[in-house]
């Protein structure tokens, strides 16, 4: 699985040679994109994913501007994800709580050939407050300690790609949790430098007065390498590289979700459940005002 993860996302990144211009894409749509969709995924993972009967992100975007035609923006992101495990109960163990505020700045452009700034700053915890470890030396995955700090500088670079008759971002960031900014315990394997780079394809459309341009399908690859200690991992190593592709699908008949299908190759985003490495194909609805 981790081969066709790997050659697929090679593969869309051939596209960023075919490009024109076009009407640029608003400040406010850059952040949607950049930060990701709300989604809920079915009790049908194939992979090494513990059974789940559904993992729920929540993710709205509270934007802070001055006018739509602003350059500057911020945007304040209360983000949570949960998970519900196929177990006597039905329990949502550790949610990851995850608030964010990012501020976008458009460098240049007034067509969709456009440079702009993100900076980031984050949280992550599970809201849990006991011993990290367990007697036995293991994790205490059920209400052990986990918490981490932040931040996060990169680019996005749009423009439009007649290959695919659609925009598209290429996304480029470095993400850094400093050394006093999260638990001691998971310092050596966690991975508190990350370089993330991200391709979007999509289609702008008018939901009020064009909805036949809605783009029926669209597709998002990212890419994320971990730099420094991450247990006994060599420097130079693909267990560092965390690997996603979404394909999405937008029928006719629903006005803003659609259904998905991702493969996710690499280390879990679960807050507590870091030193996971999955595998794992998944499928769901997912939320989109834009189609990309």
């Amino acid at each position: 699985m981790r081969n066709v993860i790997i050659i697929g996302l090679l593969l869309l990144s051939v596209s960023a040679i075919w490009a024109q211009s076009e009407p640029a894409i608003k400040l406010d749509q850059l952040a949607e994109i950049g930060a990701g969709n709300s989604y809920i995924t079915f009790p049908t993972d194939i992979g090494n994913l513990e059974p789940l009967w559904f993992e729920g992100n929540v993710k709205p975007n509270f934007m802070i501007r001055q006018s739509k035609n602003a350059r500057l923006m911020g945007v304040l992101t209360p983000q949570i994800i949960i998970r519900m495990y196929q177990e006597a109960s039905y329990p949502v163990r550790t949610p990851s709580y995850i608030p964010h505020i990012s501020v976008y700045y458009r460098l240049y452009g007034e067509e969709s050939n456009s440079l702009t700034l993100r900076g980031k700053i984050g949280h992550h915890s599970n809201g849990q407050d006991e011993a990290f470890y367990l007697p036995d030396g293991s994790i205490n995955r059920k209400s052990g300690n986990f918490a981490t700090n932040y931040f996060e500088l990169g680019l996005f670079k749009t423009r439009y790609s007649r290959f695919f008759n659609a925009h598209q971002i290429i996304q480029s960031s470095f993400e850094v949790h400093p050394k006093g900014w999260m638990m001691g315990e998971i310092d050596d394997n966690y991975g508190r430098y990350r370089w993330k780079i991200a391709l979007n394809i999509f289609k702008l459309y008018d939901n009020e007065t064009k909805p036949q341009d809605k783009a029926p399908f669209s597709v998002k690859s990212e890419l994320t390498w971990l730099f420094g200690k991450l247990d006994n991992v060599d420097n130079v190593n693909l267990d560092r590289l965390i690997a996603k592709l979404t394909l999405y699908y937008h029928p006719s008949f629903f006005e803003e979700i659609g259904f998905f299908v991702q493969l996710y190759h690499g280390r879990d985003y679960y807050n507590i459940y870091f030193d996971h490495d999955l595998n794992v194909v998944r499928f769901g609805i997912m939320t989109e005002k834009l189609s990309f």
